[in-house]
C-alpha cells in the first residue's frame, strides 16, 4: 500500500460514487468497447481497464488506490483480469467500480471449434427422432462422446479434467454424499462444506484447483453435517440428516458449477454468514474477535492461510483479508490442541480512521458477518522438511506466525530452532507477550526477540526498525549446512524490504515465505 492523499480514504471513494458525479464520462451510457478503442485509453489521465469483460474507466479512482496509480497503469488499456486475480481476486470490483463501468468489450466472432460443430450436429440428430427410439440413439451419442475423448478433443468448456466422481445413497434417516478424490493426502482442512437451507455446497481443495458438488436438495434436511475421510484412499462422505423419513427420488438440482473440477481462482470466492460470539482487548488498539460457524459448515483454516471478511458499508461491499489465531498460544505440547472446529478467532487491530475496522469495532455481540473460504500458498510441507525456522512479524503481521508457532513446536521434529523476531512501535504494541515469553521458557528450541522503533528511555531491549544489519545479526543457521525456513509478515514495505534484506544477506527464494494477501 502506499499513503494517499488527505480526503482520498475509502469513505471518500464512496461518497464521490455516490455524488451522482459522471465518472465515467460517457453520461451514463453504456458502450461496447473493441480492443483497439480499449488501447487508446492507456495514460493516467484517461485510463480505462477491462476486468472480466466489463470495461471502467478507473481515471477518477486513481487518487483513491491503495496499492498506488502505478498499479493500476500496469493494466492500463488491456485486459487486467490476469494482474487482478494475482494481486486483488478477493476485491469486489463490481461493487467498487460500478459507477466507473464504460461497458462491455467487443466479442470478436470466431469459428466453432470441429468437435462442438459435430456435437451440434448430434443434438439436432437426436432431436428428429421418435421419443420410442432415443434410448438406442443415446448408445449413439455416448459412443461419439467416447470417440472424441478417445481423440483429444474437448466438447466441453475447458475444465481440467482429472478421475474424480461423486455418488450418493440414501437410508431412511440419512443421506450419503460419497466424493472418490483418489488423493491419498485427503484431510479435514481440504473438505469445505456448507449445508443451509437445501442448499448443499462441497469443496474439496486438490493443490490449486478444487472440485465442487453443489446442489439444490430435494428435500429439507437438518442443520447438523457430518463429514468422514478415509485419508488413505481420498474418500470423502457428507452425511446429512432427513428432517423426514421420505424417500428421495434424486438428490437435488444442480447448480451451474456443480460436478466442477477447475482452478480455485476461476471458482470464485464463496461466502457464508458467522455469528460474533465475543471480542475481547488484547492490547489499548487491539482486539480478539471469536466468529461461530453456521452448524451446517464444515470448515478448517489451514495453517498460513487467511480468510476474507466482507461488510457492506454505506451501501458498498468491503472485503478485507485476516488470517486467523487460537484462542492463545498452548504451553502444553504433549499432544496437538483440539479445535472444535465451529470458532474462528481473528486478531485485528482497530484503527482511529479505518472504515472496515471501526466498522467491525461496532459489531454487537449477536451480529453477523461474511466470512470467506480460506485462501493461501503456505504448505505445510515448507516447515517439515526444515530445522531453522524463523518467524518476522511487524505489528499484526503476528498472526499468521500463531498457528505457525503451535504447529512448529507441536509437530514437526526434525526441528532445532524457533526464532520469532518481533517489530513493534512501543511496548504496549506488543500482541501476547507474557504468552510469548512463557512459550520461550517452557521450550528450549524457542526463542523470541522484541524490537521497538519508538521505545522509552526505560526499554533494554533491542530497537530500530527492519534491516540489512539487524537481519544479519539476529537470523543465523543453527549449523553451517541446516535448512532453514524465514518467514515474513507485516506492512507492504516491511514485508518488501525484509525480503529483499534476506536475498541481499545469501538466502534463496525458497528459503524465504512471505505472507501476502
Amino acid at each position: 500500500q502506499v499513503p494517499l492523499k488527505p480526503g482520498r480514504s475509502l469513505m471518500d471513494w464512496i461518497r464521490l460514487t455516490k455524488s451522482g458525479k459522471d465518472l465515467t464520462g460517457l453520461k451514463g451510457r453504456l458502450i461496447e468497447v473493441t480492443e483497439d478503442e480499449l488501447s487508446k485509453h492507456n495514460k493516467k489521465e484517461d485510463c480505462w481497464i477491462c476486468i472480466r469483460g466489463f470495461v471502467y474507466n478507473v481515471t477518477p479512482y486513481m487518487e483513491y488506490h491503495p496499492g498506488g496509480e502505478d498499479e493500476l497503469m500496469k493494466a492500463a488499456g488491456t485486459d487486467g483480469t490476469d494482474l487482478f486475480d494475482q494481486v486483488h481476486r478477493w476485491v469486489n470490483y463490481e461493487s467498487m467500480l460500478k459507477e466507473c463501468l464504460v461497458g462491455r468489450m467487443a466479442v470478436k466472432p470466431i469459428a466453432a471449434p470441429k468437435a462442438l460443430k459435430a456435437f451440434a450436429y448430434v443434438i439436432f440428430f437426436l432431436q428428429q427422432i421418435p421419443e420410442d427410439e432415443i434410448v438406442v440413439y443415446c448408445f449413439y451419442l455416448c459412443l461419439c462422446s467416447r470417440f472424441c475423448k478417445i481423440c483429444s478433443v474437448s466438447i466441453m468448456p475447458e475444465v481440467s479434467t482429472v478421475d474424480i466422481f461423486y455418488d450418493w445413497f440414501q437410508t431412511d434417516s440419512l443421506v450419503t454424499i460419497v466424493i472418490y478424490t483418489k488423493q491419498k493426502d485427503m484431510n479435514a482442512e481440504l473438505v469445505i462444506v456448507d449445508c443451509q437451507d437445501k442448499r448443499l455446497r462441497g469443496e474439496i481443495i486438490m493443490n490449486d484447483h478444487s472440485y465442487l458438488v453443489e446442489v439444490d436438495l430435494d428435500h429439507a434436511v437438518s442443520e447438523d453435517v457430518a463429514v468422514n475421510i478415509a485419508e488413505k484412499v481420498g474418500k470423502v462422505e457428507i452425511i446429512l440428516s432427513k428432517k423426514d423419513n421420505i424417500h428421495w427420488k434424486m438428490l437435488g438440482q444442480p447448480s451451474e458449477g456443480h460436478n466442477t473440477f477447475i482452478k480455485r481462482t476461476d471458482r470464485g470466492l464463496f461466502y457464508r454468514k458467522c455469528q460474533l460470539v465475543s471480542k475481547t482487548e488484547v492490547t489499548h488498539d487491539t482486539k480478539l474477535f471469536c466468529l461461530m460457524l453456521p452448524k451446517g459448515t464444515h470448515l478448517r483454516v489451514p495453517t498460513g492461510q487467511h480468510v476474507y471478511l466482507k461488510q457492506i458499508i454505506a451501501g458498498t461491499e468491503v472485503v478485507k483479508p485476516y488470517t486467523p489465531v487460537l484462542p492463545f498460544l498452548p504451553l502444553d505440547f504433549q499432544e496437538p490442541p483440539c479445535h472444535d472446529g465451529v470458532r474462528i478467532y481473528l486478531m485485528i487491530k482497530i484503527y482511529s480512521h479505518g472504515l472496515f475496522t471501526q466498522a467491525l469495532d461496532h459489531l454487537q455481540i449477536g451480529d453477523y458477518i461474511f466470512v470467506s473460504n480460506p485462501e493461501g500458498n503456505f504448505k505445510k510441507s515448507q516447515v517439515q522438511t526444515s530445522e531453522d525456522l524463523v518467524l518476522l512479524a511487524g505489528g499484526t503481521g503476528f498472526t499468521p506466525m500463531v498457528k505457525l508457532l503451535n504447529f512448529a513446536l507441536t509437530e514437526v521434529s526434525c526441528l532445532r530452532t524457533v526464532k520469532l523476531i518481533f517489530f513493534n512501535k512501543t511496548e504496549d504494541d506488543i500482541l501476547w507477550r507474557n504468552q510469548l515469553e512463557q512459550l520461550a521458557l517452557k521450550d528450549e528450541r524457542f526463542e523470541v526477540q522484541f524490537i521497538l522503533s519508538q521505545p522509552t528511555k526505560d526499554w533494554v531491549g533491542k530497537q530500530g526498525k527492519i534491516s540489512s544489519s539487524l537481519l544479519s545479526e539476529l537470523v543465523k543457521r543453527s549449523r553451517r549446512d541446516s535448512k532453514v525456513l524465514i518467514c515474513i509478515c507485516g506492512p507492504a514495505p516491511f514485508t518488501e524490504q525484509g525480503v529483499q534484506y534476506l536475498k541481499d544477506l545469501g538466502y534463496s527464494q525458497e528459503e524465504i515465505h512471505a505472507f501476502t494477501a
